[in-house]
């Protein structure tokens, strides 16, 4: 009797955590919601099958999601840009993301309306980064990188090229412009070749 009580809690318990669905807004390295590494650029049509998909560079002959796209809710607020390696390949694994919508978040909450006291005070930097008009950070061992408008920065520093930026020189409170991430995804197309 005590196992069968025992076999019946056992069972609930894994039906439970079976049932409970993944959030479809965690960012992680290994997946963006219910988009996982190596997933194909036409699959995101059954995933976001409930919100608006907008084929960026589409041609009218295409059945199948190929090249970028942007997702926007039913109710038009745009949440991410996905992009795939191959433009015009429906097959073409999903590489890059760029997040829109602040609900997408990493399990440490880091979201496109965190500063960058929160960057640091949760992630080690692991480069910096500077192009004509952001600041683009990178942090060790994660796929994510974050843009901060260089006009975040004190007003010395916004216009010379020849200045390295380093994370000293940027304040608690600058604002992240893009939250951005890159798979790399260059092992698992090399491991479908072999």
């Amino acid at each position: 009797m005590i196992k069968k009580i025992a076999f019946i809690l056992i069972s609930i318990f894994l039906f439970v955590q079976c049932a409970e669905e993944k959030d479809p807004y965690l960012i992680s390295n290994k997946a963006v919601g219910n988009l996982t590494i190596g997933m194909k650029i036409k699959q995101v049509d059954s995933i976001f099958a409930n919100d608006s998909i907008v084929r960026l560079n589409s041609r009218q002959d295409e059945f199948s999601t190929q090249g970028e796209v942007e997702i926007y809710e039913k109710g038009g607020k745009k949440l991410l840009l996905i992009s795939p390696r191959g433009d015009n390949n429906p097959d073409a694994l999903i590489s890059n993301f760029r997040f829109f919508d602040n609900r997408y978040k990493t399990d440490k909450g880091l979201n496109l309306g965190s500063n960058f006291k929160f960057i640091k005070d949760n992630y080690e930097i692991a480069n910096i980064e500077t192009t004509i008009s952001t600041v683009v950070i990178f942090l060790k061992d994660n796929d994510l990188f974050i843009n901060i408008d260089k006009k975040e920065l004190p007003e010395n520093l916004r216009y010379n090229p020849n200045f390295v930026i380093e994370a000293v020189n940027i304040p608690d409170e600058a604002k992240i412009k893009y939250l951005m991430m890159s798979w790399d995804i260059d092992s698992l197309e090399t491991d479908k070749k072999e």
